[in-house]
């Protein structure tokens, strides 16, 4: 490709529990919106299809492909763009629900699936634990998947395997939630998030990319808490993007990557690195 840059739309979606035709029509519009646009990648939150800890996951997820993926597929190939978003997923084979990521190429291939590993407590009664890493090579280089809380602190060691794969940017859907109470002001996400994405950037000198929904939790452990965008994008510079704060209706913001053409840091090569920037003694 020609192209020196990666358009990625941020699409923080209005997610409604339990309302995934209404979800996924929203998501149409962001698409067609992005399309005009001319992004190469549409990214969309995490469960925005029955909404993240809904009590509907456990009656109606939907298997991957299936019903729910078949339409974002379809938009793919008709708006010749990849998108990537979390879904609900039931796996019929063993009659577990999954906490999903899926990338779909411009075809409308599925491409990329990622079950989350690091399930909140809370959120144990409605999702299985991931059991697989992986990273696919794509026209727009090699794109690794991880999801919301995979994020955290305490589990940053799961971008750092996507890193030491030869992910050239990683794409998180997500959905933070928060108390009712809290506001702009108060800034919730600045430490919580920044700091494991920076960090992540820094050491491998890759974006990590994160939409995240918007809207009111209804039903399941977390009811009554708010979802308020803030989708973040780091790079080895630092901060690329902070979304708004936003509890009430969908939105989009834009950002462009770089193609990354460096020579990359392969196996025990990336040890050096880490003590280099203190983060191995």
């Amino acid at each position: 490709m020609n192209k020196k840059k990666i358009k990625i739309a941020l699409c923080q979606l209005l997610v409604e529990g339990g309302e995934p035709e209404r979800n996924l029509n929203r998501a149409i519009e962001l698409i067609n919106k992005a399309t005009t646009e001319k992004v190469d990648i549409v990214l969309l939150p995490e469960c925005m299809d029955l909404g993240w800890t809904h009590p509907s996951a456990h009656t109606s997820s939907q298997p991957i492909p299936g019903k729910y993926f078949n339409t974002l597929s379809e938009q793919a190939k008709k708006n010749n763009l990849f998108i990537c978003a979390g879904l609900t997923e039931k796996d019929n084979k063993y009659k577990k629900n999954y906490n999903t990521a899926v990338l779909i190429d411009n075809n409308g291939n599925l491409i990329l699936k990622y079950r989350k590993i690091n399930v909140l407590t809370e959120a144990s009664d409605f999702y299985e634990i991931g059991s697989k890493l992986e990273i696919v090579e794509t026209k727009f280089g090699n794109i690794g998947l991880n999801i919301c809380s995979d994020n955290y602190r305490d589990a940053i060691d799961i971008g750092f395997v996507l890193g030491r794969m030869g992910a050239d940017f990683i794409l998180s859907p997500s959905s933070w939630t928060v108390n009712y109470d809290i506001t702009e002001e108060n800034d919730p996400y600045s430490s919580k998030w920044l700091e494991p994405f920076s960090i992540i950037s820094n050491i491998f000198e890759i974006p990590v990319i994160s939409t995240t929904s918007v809207g009111y939790i209804v039903g399941g452990p977390f009811e009554g808490r708010k979802m308020v965008g803030c989708s973040l994008a780091t790079d080895k510079k630092g901060v690329l993007i902070k979304g708004s704060f936003n509890e009430f209706s969908s939105d989009i913001q834009y950002i462009e990557i770089p193609f990354n053409e460096n020579k990359k840091l392969k196996g025990t090569q990336i040890g050096p690195i880490l003590r280099k920037k203190g983060y191995l003694k």
